[in-house]
């Protein structure tokens, strides 16, 4: 399911800001940005996602700012910064100009200034209880989105129940116009030819067209289909790949339902039906 959290933690010594965000995945997927004193902590963060998440392709990343008291002094490695003046005094003698270092030069050289030494224990044990903090608000985006597209899925289904319940009604008078039309032009040639109308055959006829409009056994998976779809939604947990298979059962049906179709409104009703399956098949995908 699509979901985003941030969440910061801020100490005299470090400042962590945690970033995760997740898009729709048939398996559960994760990728990490986690500054170099924390590397080792990738496997147990992964094993935290994986007894929260089912699937979903997650994007996890935190990053490091450590902190500078005023009142704490800075280390100067005094050994390479000998060796820096030493090489720099080398080189001055092979070149006939050369610009001037000055200390400012020499103090942006890396690993000349340092950093008193961090309590990794303590920034490791931050950067975990953060991390839980994120990852329950990360959860918490995900359950609330996850109930509004389960309201968006209901409404759909509402229609399509109501579409159900159209063809049903409908029928009959389908039937019977196909009937008066078939009378029609049953009448329009036989009064050319002098010829009563066989009533058995007419009878026949609508038996046989009866058939071919017949989309009862359609409408009952329909109504099926979508009553599984609620059942899932109201059960929870990862459906999402229920859900998905339930959408191509419910466009399978309305298909073979469009192929019967015996008027223009029942196949324009079929393609308002289609674009409603289609609706909540682009937001399943977003469920987990």
């Amino acid at each position: 399911m699509t979901a985003f959290a941030r969440f910061e933690e801020q100490s005299e010594a470090f400042h962590l800001t945690w970033e995760i965000k997740s898009v729709n995945h048939r398996y559960l997927e994760v990728g990490m940005r986690l500054p170099e004193k924390l590397r080792h902590l990738e496997q147990e963060l992964r094993n935290r996602l994986r007894k929260n998440l089912g699937r979903g392709k997650i994007e996890l990343g935190l990053r490091l700012e450590e902190q500078n008291n005023a009142d704490t002094a800075l280390q100067v490695d005094e050994t390479l910064v000998k060796q820096l003046v030493s090489a720099k005094d080398k080189i001055e003698t092979l070149l006939v100009a050369s610009n001037t270092v000055n200390a400012i030069d020499i103090m942006r050289w890396p690993g000349v200034l340092n950093s008193p030494s961090m309590d990794t224990e303590k920034l490791e044990g931050a950067a975990l209880a953060s991390f839980d903090k994120l990852l329950s608000v990360f959860i918490e985006n995900r359950e609330r989105e996850g109930a509004e597209l389960e309201q968006m899925v209901s409404q759909r289904l509402d229609k399509i129940a109501d579409y159900v319940a159209l063809f049903r009604k409908n029928l009959p008078e389908t039937l019977a116009n196909h009937r008066e039309k078939l009378q029609t032009r049953l009448m329009q040639i036989l009064d050319r030819q002098s010829t009563q109308i066989d009533q058995d055959r007419l009878e026949q006829e609508l038996v046989i067209f009866a058939q071919k409009i017949d989309i009862e056994e359609e409408l009952d998976r329909l109504e099926a289909h979508g009553r599984e779809v609620a059942r899932i939604l109201k059960e929870g947990g990862a459906v999402g790949r229920q859900l998905d298979f339930l959408m191509q059962e419910l466009n399978r049906e309305a298909n073979t339902t469009g192929s019967k179709s015996a008027s223009a409104e029942q196949s324009q009703a079929v393609v308002d039906l289609k674009v409603l399956i289609e609706q909540m098949r682009e937001q399943i995908q977003n469920i987990e």
